[in-house]
């Protein structure tokens, strides 16, 4: 009988102690931003959102560190790309950054990051279509067509890449 209760009582207390942990997780409320300057209020609520997205969830933190790069607060931006790319990260980490670069109109930022990107996934269509795009629209043409010749070989019937092509030769960027 006393091994039950231990056992009932141990399954209470790790059931609880789940229960304070997921209760303990941050959470956006109006005081977050409420009366606060914009800059305090996008720090606070992007304090939150890289909690929220734990140490693991490398494209939640990419879109956190977007929002501070683009927001005018590079440096904190920059921190998180870098110890992502310090990190083990997958090669999709390398083109959204690539993107965040591209988007503040840093091209040579974002340059070295899609070529390694595109060495590494010389199949993924979509991501040549999307990285030959950024090429034509920073004036290498001959290198945007070579990567648009290439993904049309592997994928000709998405549209998502077609616009991207297209887009291009009108000065659009590529939409996500």
């Amino acid at each position: 009988m006393k091994v039950h209760m231990t056992a009932a009582v141990a399954a209470i207390l790790f059931v609880a102690g789940i229960g304070v942990g997921y209760g303990a997780k941050q959470r956006p409320t109006p005081l977050t931003y409420q009366d606060k300057a914009p800059q305090d209020a996008a720090k606070a609520l992007l304090e939150i959102a890289l909690a929220q997205s734990g140490k693991n969830g490398s494209w939640e933190r990419i879109g956190a560190g977007r929002v501070y790069y683009l927001g005018g607060l590079k440096a904190e931006g920059q921190a998180i790309f870098d110890a992502i790319l310090a990190d083990k990260h997958e090669y999709s980490d390398l083109y959204r950054i690539a993107r965040v670069y591209a988007e503040a109109g840093e091209w040579d930022k974002a340059k070295p990051l899609f070529d390694r990107f595109v060495a590494a996934n010389p199949s993924d269509a979509k991501g040549l279509a999307e990285v030959g795009a950024y090429y034509l629209l920073h004036g290498d043409r001959a290198t945007a067509e070579t990567m648009f010749r290439h993904a049309l070989a592997i994928e000709d019937l998405d549209p998502w890449m077609t616009e991207h092509m297209a887009g291009a030769y009108l000065g659009v960027k590529p939409q996500e």
